[in-house]
């Protein structure tokens, strides 16, 4: 830790591992600067959940919806349960619930070691990559119109 002296108070540094009151903090302050800068409002979460007829988790999707842009954070499938047409069937579903509260757009980013020619096949585009992921590898970032 360290203090430091600005114009009028001081402030102390730390630097540590997980700190969620932190993260949830960090997560209220730019929602709410990001809902005033936009007028789009705050996100809103999306989630598609696929079980097996044993009730166990096969696979699922993680998301959020702002203004007319839903954003995939996760997508994941059971390896037992992949190459079945699982995760097109979360993103097909991911995709209609977001245009039934209307969004026309979707993104997603993938590391070239996952699945970037998935979402290609799901007619998303490629906008860019960044470099440095561990491995040699780049995440991917992609776009798609939906609702047209």
């Amino acid at each position: 830790m360290s203090t430091e002296q600005g114009s009028e108070t001081a402030v102390l540094l730390s630097v540590g591992g997980k700190d969620e009151t932190l993260e949830q903090r960090l997560d209220d302050e730019l929602t709410a600067f990001n809902a005033a800068a936009t007028g789009a409002g705050t996100p809103q979460p999306l989630t598609v959940r696929l079980d097996d007829t044993g009730g166990e988790l096969a696979g699922g999707l993680t998301a959020w919806i702002w203004g007319s842009c839903c954003a995939v954070d996760m997508l994941w499938v059971r390896a037992d349960q992949r190459h079945a047409g699982r995760g097109s069937r979360l993103m097909r579903a991911a995709e209609e619930e977001a245009v039934r509260r209307g969004c026309t757009e979707m993104i997603v980013s993938s590391f070239t070691f996952q699945a970037p020619d998935f979402y290609r096949r799901l007619g998303f585009r490629e906008t860019g990559r960044s470099e440095g992921i561990p491995g040699g590898h780049q995440d991917v970032h992609l776009h798609k119109v939906i609702g047209s």
